[in-house]
């Protein structure tokens, strides 16, 4: 028997104009429809003005495990099975991951719809530069993992997007301050494609400040430009350049492979290093 398929697809995070005919067509033609919440994807339905054509089930992340023999059974069995969520692409930030993982284990087709994406949006709002970026999803909830995990990222180049709770944020963008600097630039997005969509733009001190003077609702997306580069300087490099040397790397190729890695001028730690060699 041919086996079926699954397909992952995007619905509209805020504005249900958003949604793609495709996704209009696999709500009405799928054979089961697995949902985040089923409550939330009938009045989806509705106001595309579709009839939900297969078994609507729901498929969250506390009964995702258990959930996915049964979905794939119907993919094995030559059947249409749709994932969708609450917002945006399933499987970023929301269930789906292992629904994938085991279809693919299993050799069974996965395909995807592709729609709007809370993560893309915010980072093309922000200002900030769009070429590399990575998506750390949800931060940590408790102070202490959170300012590890922020202490890991501050040196990261990359422009930072995250999701955060609106009554998280104030602290969030706080614990930002203190990791990344308060002069590091940054984004807080709200409400995107909605009635109420906002947009501030500033320093994440800024920011904090005005979090922590107001109340700020609505979905929230957090995007933080990434590090400055920084150039090191000769002399705090020279220690690596004699281990090299002391390996038995000649002097001159040890100096050419640190000043390479760190970005430093030749030149200038080859003199560094004759130095420390003639103390």
């Amino acid at each position: 028997m041919t086996p079926g398929r699954l397909v992952l697809a995007a619905t509209p995070i805020g504005d249900a104009s958003d949604a793609s005919q495709r996704l209009r067509t696999l709500l009405a033609e799928a054979d089961v429809v697995a949902a985040e919440d089923t409550r939330r994807t009938r009045d989806l339905a509705r106001r595309l003005e579709v009839t939900i054509g297969g078994r609507l089930v729901s498929h969250h992340e506390h009964n995702e495990a258990g959930r996915a023999a049964e979905l794939l059974d119907v993919v094995a069995g030559g059947g249409t099975v749709l994932v969708v969520t609450d917002a945006g692409m399933p499987a970023v930030s929301d269930p789906g991951f292992r629904l994938v993982t085991a279809a693919v284990a299993a050799g069974l087709p996965v395909t995807v719809a592709p729609g709007p994406s809370a993560v893309l949006t915010a980072l093309a709002l922000s200002g900030l530069p769009t070429d590399r970026f990575a998506f750390e999803g949800f931060p940590p909830r408790r102070s202490g993992e959170r300012a590890a995990a922020l202490a890991a990222l501050a040196d990261e180049r990359r422009t930072l997007v995250f999701f955060e709770a609106p009554h998280r944020l104030p602290a969030f963008l706080a614990a930002l301050a203190e990791a990344f600097g308060a002069d590091r630039r940054a984004a807080v997005c709200r409400e995107l494609t909605k009635t109420y969509e906002e947009v501030r733009r500033d320093t994440l001190g800024a920011l904090a400040a005005w979090a922590a003077a107001g109340e700020v609702r609505g979905e929230i997306v957090v995007v933080v430009a990434g590090a400055p580069q920084r150039t090191a300087r000769p002399e705090d490099l020279v220690a690596r350049v004699l281990a090299r040397a002391d390996s038995g790397e000649r002097l001159k190729d040890a100096v050419a492979a640190v000043a390479a890695e760190a970005g430093a001028p030749k030149r200038g730690l080859y003199e560094a290093t004759l130095a420390a060699r003639g103390r």
